[in-house]
């Protein structure tokens, strides 16, 4: 029966270890899968946020367009009929789409009928199409302005169609239209890896890349929205195909089988999503290496531990056995002691010399058990930790020679310098971060200091040298009222005109002034270069008038604009030598 029980302990010690082996590898699973979903969640959401930046960083150009287009003499008269004049703003509209990269740029008249055209040399020329049915084209002249993502009807390309209203006279004559295509854009995508999509509120795939997705969609779409699409031809004549896509949540699977992880932000586009899904399999295979290098770690541990509770064990079992035959022997000796002294009981002496040596010979016999006791433990250690010294050599000897091919105080300074690096890396591009954001609420102010400094960071490289700041630090303290971006948008316009003007100057000097009179502090810009000519000086702030042979002549118009909506202004005043610039802005109260 003891054997039996013996039996069954050691059968349910062996299941306990085996279920406890069994959650051990359930846990490190569930670890490494929620690990690898962390790290690639995060990878997704600053993906997502990157590709947001450079969409929204690529329509803020093309939506300006539109805005100073509506002004230009040229589309009012050529959508009030005027043929001369329409043919004329053909040319001004290649010109336009040359410069800008827009892939279209066209103008229709109340009717419907386009009227003037970038493409007007081609084959597929806009000029004399009807896109009276074309929604952007309704919304604009019934809203002001709209915009619309769809396939071109004539092209064949698919492109985002922004759309102004032209107004002459209190007269609705007709719409300013800017197309926007993203082959570039999404060929960045592709390259940066993962798989990017905007869908628009209907969850029809816009762009991509993966252009074989474009106009499909991510979920049902509903029959009305199929059939607007259908009249308007916003997708062509086929209707959205599903998407080889399963997004549930964080989750995503691609074709059935292909794991992602899914983040997604707000586009530039109204009602549009941009998605960023992030291959999973990657990442969780990482975190299933580390978790295996720790279980190996572990089980390294873990053998040293019972070979030790082992060693410990034989050795205790070593000591009964040693006592045991001591106590036997010990025993064997008395009763021939005891036996010797009935025989000699006359002979006290010899007892007692007798009894001398028994004891002496036992402690003699002790000494030696104890010593050969001892040689048996130390060989059986020796024996025992051989082994894991042999492995902890080895694992040293690889990690020096991985000291050794990247160096630990070459790698040190190493990071040193990317610490420093990316500390210098970090300001920049925080304060490019800002330039490029959407402008925050009017108002918001900012001191005269942080703008000038932000322009710093921005063409101080260029300007070193040549820009003389004559500005004091209780000028500088001054709030301004208005946005700060923007007024740095200003200051900066101004400054890469002076650089330009004194680029064939080596003596030429760019200054900035400022001078406060009462509510309003008054920046002043001057360079030493040729100037503005007398030809184009009274038109220096309307659109399209430039001296600069790639210039588009809009710079300064829109940083008057700016300083107007700030309450303030901006002028040039002819000078003796160069050309200058007045920025006028309110003092915040």
């Amino acid at each position: 029966m003891p054997s039996r029980a013996a039996f069954a302990r050691r059968i349910a010690v062996v299941l306990a270890a085996l279920l406890a082996l069994a959650a051990l590898l359930f846990a490190a699973d569930r670890w490494a899968t929620l690990r690898a979903e962390g790290i690639t969640d995060a990878d997704a959401r600053a993906a997502a946020r990157s590709h947001a930046g450079l969409l929204t960083s690529e329509l803020q150009k093309f939506r300006l367009l539109p805005l100073v287009l509506v002004e230009y003499p040229d589309v009012g008269a050529a959508l009030a009929g005027d043929a001369v004049a329409a043919r004329r703003l053909d040319a001004t509209f290649e010109l336009l789409a040359a410069r800008t990269d827009a892939a279209n740029l066209y103008a229709i008249d109340a009717a419907g009928r386009t009227v003037a055209a970038s493409n007007w040399r081609l084959p597929t020329s806009f000029v004399g199409q009807n896109y009276g049915f074309r929604p952007y084209f309704r919304g604009a002249m019934r809203s002001g302005a709209a915009e619309l993502f769809a396939l071109g009807t004539i092209s064949g390309r698919p492109g985002l169609y922004l759309a102004r209203r032209v107004e002459r006279a209190g007269r609705f004559v007709g719409v300013v239209v800017v197309k926007v295509e993203f082959d570039t854009l999404e060929s960045a995508w592709a390259r940066i890896g993962g798989i990017s999509v905007v869908v628009d509120r209907h969850g029809v795939i816009l762009i991509t890349s993966r252009p074989a997705w474009r106009f499909r969609s991510i979920g049902p779409v509903s029959p009305a929205v199929l059939a607007d699409a259908r009249r308007t031809l916003q997708f062509g004549d086929a209707a959205p195909q599903p998407a080889p896509i399963a997004i549930d949540g964080p989750s995503a699977r691609v074709n059935g089988a292909d794991r992602f992880r899914a983040a997604e932000v707000e586009a530039p586009i109204a009602g549009a999503r941009l998605i960023h899904l992030a291959p999973l399999d990657a990442a969780l295979a990482a975190s299933r290496g580390v978790v295996l290098i720790w279980g190996l770690g572990l089980l390294l541990l873990a053998a040293v531990a019972i070979g030790l509770a082992v060693r410990s064990a034989e050795k205790r079992r070593l000591q009964r056995e040693a006592r045991t035959r001591l106590e036997r022997e010990v025993a064997a000796r008395t009763a021939d002691l005891r036996e010797a002294n009935a025989q000699l009981t006359v002979e006290s002496q010899e007892r007692a010399e007798a009894d001398r040596r028994y004891r002496a010979a036992r402690e003699e016999l002790a000494q030696a058990n104890r010593l050969g006791t001892l040689g048996q433990i130390t060989a059986g250690v020796a024996h025992e930790i051989n082994q894991p010294v042999a492995a902890i050599r080895t694992f040293a000897d690889s990690g020096a020679r991985l000291i050794e091919r990247g160096g630990v105080d070459a790698a040190r300074e190493n990071l040193d310098r990317i610490v420093g690096l990316a500390d210098r890396i970090g300001a920049i591009t925080a304060e490019l971060r800002g330039f490029a954001r959407k402008r925050t609420p009017a108002g918001a102010g900012a001191t005269l200091g942080s703008v000038l400094d932000g322009v710093m960071m921005l063409v101080g490289e260029r300007t070193r040298g040549v820009l003389d700041i004559g500005i004091s630090p209780q000028l500088r303290a001054l709030q301004l009222a208005g946005d700060r971006v923007r007024i740095e948008q200003i200051l900066v316009n101004l400054i890469q005109n002076a650089l330009d003007a004194i680029a064939d100057s080596p003596a030429g000097r760019i200054s900035v002034d400022a001078v406060r009179s009462g509510e309003v502090v008054t920046l002043t810009v001057a360079d030493t270069g040729p100037g503005v000519p007398l030809a184009i000086a009274d038109q220096l702030f309307t659109p399209f008038t430039s001296s600069k042979p790639e210039g588009l002549g809009l710079g300064l118009a829109i940083a008057r604009d700016i300083a107007r909506e700030f309450g303030g202004d901006l002028v040039h005043h002819p000078a003796p030598v160069g050309a200058r610039f007045d920025l006028t802005l309110r003092v915040a109260s």
